[in-house]
């Protein structure tokens, strides 16, 4: 996924300076650098590493700092602040409200995959219960109402657009109009893509705009944009008030850093994005638990999410119960592949898992991942009631392996290679027992009375370690206040 390899590099710096005897000076120094050239790499703009060096440098004063302080953990956590502040300007986007009718304008470059963002902002809140409809405004692009229409179509979206009228301000007045009158209260209008060197588009641009007085204007911006990302998305919000940003694409291997860019030149917070080609690969962007996943450190309180929005709700309990008691049974391995493969793109929901990402989905091979767990479930489909719900692994004897592997038509070495994922998974699943997961809604109250010692057992050992131990985690605890908070910067995560 995008910025996997920046979050990667990021993190090997602050385990390296964390197997220092001393952090001094000249650790700190070579962390920051590390995390500096990864940045640039990684094509984030040159005033912004800068920038952020320089904060973190007056955060953490290694002569101040008293001996008695935990001074990986201050630094830890001032890279952590500061890469949130990089990605959060500070003020919340406009929010629709069901009922009201808002109108949204979408602006971006030509190829960003703005068309295909709008049909997905337009179905994410249709299934929240909101009434939208698309407008198409791009009359530039040949086959940009066809497009917009099919997409709209398959989702069961009103639409309104013309393959005769050549004025896009004309059309996108006559669509909102219409849709007003139709009651809807969410009026998406899509415009042709552009960039800062086409004077007449931006415009055009600024003309529907006025005409249409949108309650917010999104830049959606893909993520493989590299350096350019900076001055584009400045070009836009001084034509129009740009209040939020979109990022697509992000399911690549681009490096991604533009979108870090594009937050500081447009001063908009990021509110989506897109994971993928299909309607539902489209996440809600949250600051902290973005970069707690980017640091691989988890994110609970997403993963929780992704359960409440998949798991039937009469099966909610009884799943967060098995998390807890920490008895991990093949049906129970079977039952969360088959919601796993609901919950959209495999990456994403490992990611959120601290553990599991590294041992069942290797990155870059999420396809290869997903065949791998069908032909698992294949397998298992070819077990006993009493193979399936049995919690000791030596029942599995060559028999039984050879039975399964001719009953599901593969090799008794992929039996063997199944039986094995359940091992290690079982032994994960076991960190949970006795943890008390927060429910959705609960997510405050519960996480802040969790055990600290409950807690601890779920970070790796080298994580603990970073964030000062048994002490650190309960001062750790106390200072996050949030429980969401908490759960999103650390979620049990491994690095």
């Amino acid at each position: 996924m995008v910025l996997a390899q920046l979050g990667g590099t990021i993190t090997r710096a602050i385990q390296q300076m964390s197997n220092a005897t001393i952090i001094d000076e000249k650790v700190l120094n070579e962390c920051l650098n590390e995390i500096n050239r990864a940045l640039l790499n990684a094509d984030v703009q040159f005033q912004l590493v800068r920038n952020m060096q320089n904060n973190i440098k007056r955060i953490v004063n290694i002569e101040d700092l008293a001996a008695g302080h935990n001074k990986r953990r201050i630094i830890q956590q001032a890279i952590f602040n500061e890469l949130c502040n990089m990605l959060d300007p500070g003020k919340p986007a406009f929010t629709p409200k069901k009922g009201k009718t808002s109108i949204i304008m979408f602006v971006g470059l030509q190829g960003s995959g703005k068309t295909t963002t709008c049909t997905k902002y337009a179905y994410y809140h249709q299934k929240k219960g909101w009434k939208p409809a698309l407008v198409c405004a791009d009359t530039f692009r040949a086959g940009a109402f066809d497009q917009l229409k099919q997409n709209a179509t398959k989702a069961k979206i009103p639409f309104y657009g013309s393959y005769t009228e050549s004025d896009p301000v004309k059309i996108a007045v006559e669509g909102v109009e219409t849709f007003k009158k139709e009651n809807c209260d969410l009026i998406i209008v899509d415009t042709s893509g552009r960039h800062k060197q086409e004077a007449a588009l931006f415009e055009e641009m600024r003309q529907v705009s006025e005409a249409t007085k949108p309650d917010l204007i999104v830049f959606v911006m893909d993520s493989s944009i590299g350096q350019a990302a900076f001055d584009q998305a400045q070009a836009f919000k001084q034509s129009v008030p740009v209040g939020a940003v979109i990022v697509t694409k992000m399911d690549g291997h681009a490096k991604g850093g533009g979108a870090l860019s594009a937050v500081a030149a447009t001063k908009s917070p990021v509110i989506f994005i897109g994971t993928g080609e299909h309607m539902d690969e489209f996440e809600v962007f949250d600051v902290k638990p973005f970069v707690s996943r980017l640091l691989g450190m988890g994110d609970w309180s997403g993963f929780m999410d992704k359960i409440h929005e998949v798991v039937p709700k009469d099966q909610q309990p009884e799943l967060l119960q098995k998390l807890s008691e920490g008895n991990f049974t093949l049906r129970i391995m079977y039952e969360q592949f088959q919601n796993i493969l609901k919950m959209g793109p495999i990456g994403q929901v490992f990611s959120m898992l601290p553990g599991f990402s590294s041992e069942l989905m290797p990155k870059g091979q999420e396809k290869e991942s997903q065949a791998k767990i069908k032909r698992y479930m294949t397998m298992m489909d070819s077990m006993t009631n009493e193979e399936l719900d049995s919690s000791n692994p030596k029942i599995m004897n060559d028999s039984r392996i050879m039975r399964i592997a001719r009953g599901s038509g593969r090799h008794v070495r992929e039996v063997m290679e199944m039986l094995e994922e359940y091992k290690r998974l079982a032994k994960i699943w076991s960190k949970m027992k006795g943890l008390k997961i927060p429910t959705r809604g609960d997510m405050n109250m519960r996480s802040r009375n969790m055990n600290a010692q409950h807690m601890s057992r779920v970070l790796p050992p080298q994580m603990l370690k970073q964030i000062g131990g048994m002490g650190g985690l309960q001062n750790l605890m106390k200072q996050m206040g949030s429980g969401k908070d908490m759960m999103g910067m650390f979620g049990g995560g491994d690095s």
